[in-house]
């Protein structure tokens, strides 16, 4: 059928023209994350009409916002349907790019249907953003400022400006079909798409691969990086009332080993990457006689090895795009403060960490850990290269834990808003005379040098009212009846309140680097220093 105006003008009077939802998946699990909106007309003598005959036809003749309006206004009826984590990604035309009433009338649409604008993702092609950056630079701004996310369609066909992802604030980018289409048959296509997934990372955006319809293709685009996908595999374009049914359908997840590599080992940029090459890592990690894995910026594992993915029960694939949060909660408050601390540019080498068991018939792991920043040719880190010992003593059944030891160069501790300890290493307890039990709550003050204890209070006031960081040191008694200088520093957590949930830290022995820039010896023991505070009085109120 030939389109005239007047056709695609009394569609728009007719309700003619509705919103249908493709799924958009996460790749390596294929869980549901959300839909793209796509325009459809169904003509009520001609069938249903291609997009290519309508939308342009609505441009030229000044109908693309009557055409958004009328998109919007139906999609937006889906909210109830949705998770509060699945996001509406709808496309605006390149003429509506010059349109600085836009934001205004997509906020109207979605206030009125209840939308949440921070599940709308806005779609835009580059061709969109060629004739007026500065207009389309002003456009993108308000719906970034309204809370929707910016998503750059068919990045690679256009004119791929890289200025365009520079000036506007970009939140994903999408890959051409026409490269997906041939990524496992051409290996120019996998370099493309490799090239634009390592783009991507290292600009932090999200990666959609558009037209995925097979599982090789699937696994290609895992071990290359890209997070997510949509295409025939995971569902056609559906109206409104499939949505149900969409979301109630099984996920179809990847294999559980990449066929591209092999089921010990899991990489997402090496094909990204050119310096690197994926036979002589491999055999590194491989090799290694120590767990290994990487972070990107995100602290979501980019790769590990075999090892690593033993110690943790886990299988290699099933950590690759989770975060470390996402994989062990339990024990990301040991881990979060050095991974804090490396993403700031801190080598830490040493760390003795005690893993709790993650089940009944499991032990508790004693891990000597090392976190490196890695650095990119602009001086920024943009992840984490993290090895993993495991130390833990071989006692027989039912011996008991040694008593003595020195406390290891970083020990981790939980604290709660109000400054009492929660959680401490089972090596400080054993360093100093109290006792498991005497360490909860504020009881780990006794142990303090008297002299130490008030300026320690005062600190820990400090940071507990403003949020920032704790830095201080301070004398203890040993379980050698030595008083040592240790260092204590921590970093508050906030809830999404924005209050402080916890504070996650670390306590390292630094008496001898004290010692050396005091240029004496240790102070003798204060026997008033380990009377106990009073029990009914909170110090740090």
């Amino acid at each position: 059928m030939r389109c005239e105006i007047a056709d695609v003008i009394g569609a728009l009077e007719r309700d003619e023209i509705v919103p249908f939802f493709q799924p958009v998946v996460e790749l390596r699990t294929g869980l549901l994350k959300g839909f793209e909106v796509l325009a459809r007309w169904s003509h009520p003598e001609h069938g249903p009409i291609l997009p290519d005959n309508f939308i342009a036809l609505s441009e030229d003749n000044g109908l693309a916002n009557a055409l958004t309006t009328r998109i919007c206004e139906k999609s937006f009826l889906a909210s109830p349907l949705l998770a509060a984590d699945m996001t509406l990604a709808i496309n605006i035309s390149p003429v509506q790019m010059r349109d600085l009433e836009l934001p205004r009338l997509i906020r109207r649409q979605a206030e009125t249907a209840g939308f949440a604008l921070s599940q709308l993702i806005i779609e835009i092609t580059e061709s969109a953003l060629h004739h007026d950056l500065a207009r389309a630079q002003a456009v993108t701004g308000d719906l970034k400022a309204m809370g929707c996310r910016l998503a750059l369609d068919d990045f690679g066909t256009g004119y791929s400006n890289l200025r365009n992802l520079q000036t506007l604030r970009f939140d994903t980018l999408k890959i051409d079909r026409s490269f997906v289409a041939s990524i496992t048959t051409q290996r120019d296509s996998r370099k493309i798409v490799a090239a634009i997934i390592g783009l991507g990372q290292s600009l932090d955006l999200e990666m959609i691969a558009e037209g995925v319809e097979s599982e090789a293709q699937t696994d290609m685009l895992i071990w290359l990086g890209c997070e997510r996908a949509q295409g025939w595999r995971y569902g056609k374009a559906a109206p409104i009332a499939d949505i149900p049914a969409m979301i109630a359908a099984a996920p179809i997840a990847a294999m559980p080993a990449l066929s591209t590599v092999g089921d010990d080992w899991a990489t997402s940029t090496l094909e990204a990457l050119p310096t690197l090459r994926l036979a002589q890592l491999k055999a590194i990690y491989d090799g290694a006689p120590v767990g290994l894995c990487f972070l990107d910026n995100r602290l979501r594992y980019i790769s590990l090895n075999q090892r690593l993915a033993d110690m943790n029960r886990t299988p290699v694939t099933a950590h690759i795009g989770r975060t470390v949060e996402e994989m062990y909660p339990e024990w990301y408050p040991l881990y979060e403060p050095y991974l804090r601390r490396a993403l700031a540019g801190e080598a830490i080498a040493n760390v003795t960490l005690q893993r709790p068991a993650r089940a009944p018939d499991l032990e508790e792991m004693e891990c000597l850990a090392s976190y490196q920043p890695a650095w990119d040719e602009a001086d920024e880190v943009v992840g984490i290269s993290i090895s993993l010992l495991d130390v833990t003593p071989r006692r027989p059944p039912g011996a008991a834990p040694p008593q003595e030891g020195e406390v290891n160069p970083e020990t981790p501790w939980v604290m709660d808003a109000q400054g009492n300890n929660l959680q401490v290493s089972a090596r400080w307890v054993r360093t100093i005379p109290l006792g498991k039990d005497r360490m909860r709550n504020l009881h780990w003050l006794e142990a303090l040098h008297l002299d130490d204890l008030e300026p320690t209070i005062r600190a820990m006031k400090h940071a507990l009212r403003t949020g920032e960081p704790i830095d201080i040191e301070y004398r203890i008694l040993s379980i050698d009846d030595e008083w040592r200088w240790m260092r204590s520093r921590g970093s508050p957590h906030f809830a999404p309140s924005g209050e402080i949930k916890r504070w996650y830290g670390s306590v390292e022995d630094i008496h001898e680097e004290k010692q050396r820039r005091q240029g004496r010896e240790p102070h003798a023991r204060n026997d008033n220093a380990s009377e106990p505070l009073n029990a009914n009085k909170n110090p740090t109120k």
